[in-house]
């Protein structure tokens, strides 16, 4: 039996090796496990879109390139287009089912199937940041966006569903855990 004078030091002793220990799991420790929660947890609040950038619409182009983006939408029906002839421009509008998409056209949202790689945490920007890299698969995507045809005119749309997708992010220590700075 311990005697109260060996007790207390074997005791500070275990709670100190808990505690120890404890702080290899917890959710600041860099690891794939707490990049991954962040990073989907983050994933949840920011779909990816066809037009981040989020146009105003009704939009006129002259442009190849988003022409036939738009093109594609309407060929998804979301959009209608009129030519104007005299002005050399397309003018596109939303359709009502198109107006629930618009302006940005969200598709989903990623989810992390894995860590590739992550830096040493280290300062920057105020906070300690790491780079991580990571694989993702994308879910909800809607039916009106899985078609050849949005394929061919959204390249990072076809590249995020191809099940086998990459990226790489800077992820920050806060106090609750690791998180993607705004």
């Amino acid at each position: 039996m311990l005697s109260a004078r060996t007790a207390l030091p074997a005791l500070l002793a275990g709670a100190a090796l808990l505690l120890a220990t404890a702080g290899c799991h917890s959710k600041s420790a860099p690891t794939p496990e707490n990049f991954t929660t962040a990073l989907n947890a983050h994933f949840l609040d920011h779909p990816d879109c066809l037009l981040p950038d989020a146009p105003r619409f009704p939009l006129e182009t002259s442009d190849p390139t988003q022409l036939k983006q738009m093109n594609a939408l309407v060929a998804a029906q979301l959009l209608t287009v009129e030519e104007e002839r005299d002005i050399h421009v397309s003018r596109f509008t939303t359709t009502p089912a198109g107006a629930r998409h618009a302006p940005r056209f969200c598709y989903g949202h990623r989810v992390v199937s894995s860590i590739d790689s992550f830096t040493p945490p280290a300062a920057a920007n105020g906070f300690i940041e790491s780079k991580v890299t990571y694989h993702y698969t994308m879910e909800d995507v809607p039916i009106w966006a899985d078609s050849a045809g949005i394929r061919a005119a959204f390249p990072a749309f076809a590249h995020a569903t191809t099940g086998t997708a990459s990226d790489t992010t800077t992820m920050a220590s806060v106090p609750t855990g690791w998180q993607v700075p705004d």
